[in-house]
This record gives C-alpha cells, sequence and structure tokens, in this order.
C-alpha cells in the first residue's frame, strides 16, 4: 500500500534528522514546508519535500494506491497524548455542578466522590461494557488528530478491578489503529476497604499486583498519584523499586493540589515524565534540567478545576522540555481534544503554537517513549498524519479553539476518516 498527499499548503513539523526531544528555546523552531508533498509506504513515511522538486518527480504517481490533494489545506504529524484515563464507566458531571458550588476536589473525595466514584462505577462493569465505552472515546480522539495515547488503569482499585482494566487497555490495543501505551496506576487512591490502611494496600500492590500485572505482559508504566492525602514520595520510592524489577518505568502525578515532593521522586527514580506540575518550584526546575525525565503539563485539568497555572514560561526560558498531554478523565478534564488543549496552553500559559505544537508531537511522544517512531514529518518514522480542513495557517488551529478542524485522519499508513 501506498499513499501520496501532495499540494500541501504547509507540512508541519519536519525533520531531516529525528529528534528524540526538543529543549528550551529549541521548543519554538519549528521546521515547515510550503507547497509540499509526502509520501508513504505501508505504514511509512519515505519521502517528503516541495511540490516540483526531483524528488516528487521521482514518484511513480499512476502506482499510488491512494493520493489525496491537500490545497489549501495543512499537513501535521498525529498528535501524540501521553497521559490519558479512558477506561472508565459513566460519568461524574454531578461532581462538576458540586465545584460550581463551591466543594473543592479534595472535599468531593472526602465524600466518597472523585476517584472512589470511578472505582465504584467501574468494579461493576463488565471488561466488554469498559471496552464498548473506551472504544467510543478512542474513536473520539482518533477524529480530533490523536495517533498514539497512553492509558492508565486507577479506577479498579482491587486487584481484579485493576487487572480487568490493564485487560480492556490491551484489547484497544490490539483493536484500534492508534499506538497505545499502558501504564498501572493502582496508586491512585487508597479504596475504602483499606481506610487507614495505606501501606497494607502498597503491599498488595507490590506483592500481589505487579507479578500479575508482568505475568500477562499488560503494562510498560507505573504510575502514582503523589499528593497530599493520597501518595506520599516515600510510598513512590517504594512502589518504583518494586516496580523497576518488573521491567515497568515510573511515571508520576506530581504537584497537581499542592507541592507533594513528587517531582523530586520522579527525578530520583529514573521516571519518563512527571505530569500535573501546578505547584512546580525552582527547587523542581533545576532538578529536572540534569534529568532525562519530561516535564507533562496537562492544561484542561488545570483548567477545568480551576488550579493555578504552572510556570511554563520559567520552566522553558531554563532550557527544559516541556509536553502537553489531555488528561482525558471523568473527573478532572472530560476531553481528549488535544486541539484545545494546545488552545489552552497559548492562551493561559503564552506559549506560542509553535512550541506548543512540538510539545503536543514529539516531547509528548518522548513521555512515551515513542519519540524515534512518532511525533514529527521525517523519513522511517510512522505514517501518523492528518490534514486539516481548509484553514489560513497552522497557527488558526490554537486560534479557533471551538473548531473542529480535522479533515482527513491516517494511522500507519491508513486513511481512517
Amino acid at each position: 500500500m501506498s499513499l501520496l498527499i501532495k499540494n500541501i499548503g504547509t507540512l508541519v513539523h519536519t525533520e531531516s534528522d529525528i529528534r528524540l526531544k526538543y529543549s528550551g528555546a529549541e521548543m519554538s523552531a519549528l521546521q515547515t514546508i510550503e507547497n509540499a508533498f509526502v509520501f508513504v509506504e505501508k505504514d511509512t513515511i519515505t519521502s517528503f519535500g516541495k511540490m516540483g522538486s526531483e524528488l516528487f518527480q521521482s514518484l511513480a504517481i499512476d502506482k499510488i494506491d491512494t493520493v489525496i490533494d491537500a490545497t489549501g489545506r495543512h499537513v501535521f504529524p498525529s498528535w501524540c497524548d501521553s497521559h490519558t484515563h479512558i477506561v472508565y464507566a459513566g460519568s461524574r458531571e454531578r461532581e462538576f455542578v458540586d465545584r460550581i458550588n463551591g466543594l473543592t476536589y479534595e472535599e468531593i473525595f472526602s465524600r466518597g466522590g472523585g476517584i472512589l466514584n470511578s472505582a465504584s462505577n467501574l468494579r461493576k462493569a463488565t471488561e466488554q461494557e469498559l471496552f464498548e465505552q473506551a472504544m467510543v472515546r478512542v474513536n473520539e480522539i482518533i477524529s480530533l488528530g490523536t495517533g498514539s495515547v497512553e492509558i492508565k488503569s486507577g479506577y479498579g482499585l482491587s486487584l481484579e478491578s485493576e487487572l480487568k482494566m490493564l485487560r480492556v487497555i490491551r484489547r484497544i490495543k490490539e483493536s484500534s489503529p492508534l499506538t497505545v501505551k499502558a501504564t498501572f496506576l493502582g496508586a491512585h487512591a487508597v479504596p475504602t476497604e483499606f481506610k487507614g490502611n495505606k501501606a497494607g494496600y502498597l503491599k498488595m500492590l507490590i506483592d500481589e499486583l505487579l507479578p500479575a500485572i508482568a505475568s500477562e505482559k499488560l503494562a510498560e508504566y507505573c504510575d502514582i498519584f503523589c499528593e497530599q492525602n493520597y501518595f506520599s514520595p516515600e510510598d513512590a520510592m517504594q512502589l518504583f523499586e518494586a516496580s523497576n524489577k518488573y521491567g515497568l518505568q515510573p511515571k508520576v502525578h506530581a504537584e497537581q493540589l499542592s507541592h507533594s515532593g513528587g517531582i523530586q521522586a520522579g527525578v530520583k527514580s529514573g521516571a519518563i515524565s512527571v505530569d500535573h506540575l501546578e505547584f512546580i518550584n525552582d527547587d523542581d526546575i533545576a532538578a529536572l534540567k540534569g534529568s532525562s525525565t519530561m516535564p507533562v503539563i496537562l492544561p484542561g485539568a488545570q483548567f477545568f478545576l480551576g488550579l493555578q497555572k504552572p510556570e511554563v514560561r520559567k520552566m522553558i526560558s531554563a532550557g527544559l522540555p516541556v509536553a502537553i498531554s489531555s488528561d482525558y478523565n471523568p473527573g478532572s478534564c472530560p476531553s481528549g481534544n488535544m486541539n484545545q488543549m494546545i488552545s489552552l496552553a497559548c492562551i493561559i500559559y503564552k506559549m506560542t503554537p509553535e512550541e506548543a505544537i512540538i510539545a503536543s508531537t514529539t516531547n509528548s511522544a518522548y513521555a512515551m517513549g515513542l519519540s524515534n517512531t512518532h511525533g514529527s514529518i521525517a523519513v522511517g518514522k510512522k505514517a501518523n498524519l492528518f490534514v486539516t480542513k481548509e484553514i489560513p495557517s497552522y497557527n488558526f488551529i490554537p486560534y479557533s479553539f471551538g473548531s473542529v478542524l480535522i479533515d482527513t485522519a491516517i494511522l500507519n499508513g491508513k486513511k481512517i476518516s
């Protein structure tokens, strides 16, 4: 199978040499080609460049299986979403109203809401019901330009239900054209049956769940919600010492509702990413600067919960890389629309469109261990692309924050929509 997209207004985020991540001022170095083409064979980008170039003239166009004329439109690498919770049962709009009426996230949790509410709903749902609900969300984010996604467990909070979630994620990986990474987030909250016994719950995660996950090869990463009233940096270090033995690289929910020490625990543990970061401070920035850990911001959750803004400009000015992801989940960000996440990052954090695009592609791919194959237009990379509708420039994506501007999604070299 072969595919050619020609007459592209702007081919966005091209690379002659593949970069694993972009840091600091490098995040503004978005490479583009106007009046361009991109050629795909099987599931791989094999060439791209200017229309009319010798490279384009060398293509045997009459033998190409699919040709898309992108006149007036633009082509991007698919969005890479490195932080989602899209396997869940039901919804939590009641809590949305509670927050409007003045309750905090912590107050809702203390009444059995939040994560515990989702855990209760999930335990009642069958694996098939969870899979069917999740696939609706999967197809939605594909139509919005996402091509690779990380999906977490964490709404099971028991041996049986955490494994059920991870098996659903495996089914999504097998059934969907998305590139999927699975993360074990059993340490999302302490379930009601372990109330007052966090140590006992952690022991169960380490002694029972981690071996079961490893035996079925259900996850690549291990995450923890490092936050007051949830889990401490010491809990994180204990869990990661165990998860590393099973080949699960750490990730951390860090500094979302308060300053918890999660970033420092993540850096010490060799985490591939630390995510949220609303309460990041100068010491955290210094620790990240000397590490291989990717800071991931989640604009949708920060906006939806009305939290303070992470110091994104300070992070970039310090020379850090930054990734953007959606945090698609039923409680704090019921949206996986990466186009809107980019808009929020530009509007609220004053990221430039160039920075936000790189943060949502290469840098977010890095946070999933995928940036050698995903997240840019480069020869040899996976042909995960999308074609926009007719818009004047790539800046129109963050500018028109409420519009759906994706015309055609291409995953693994195949036209999906």
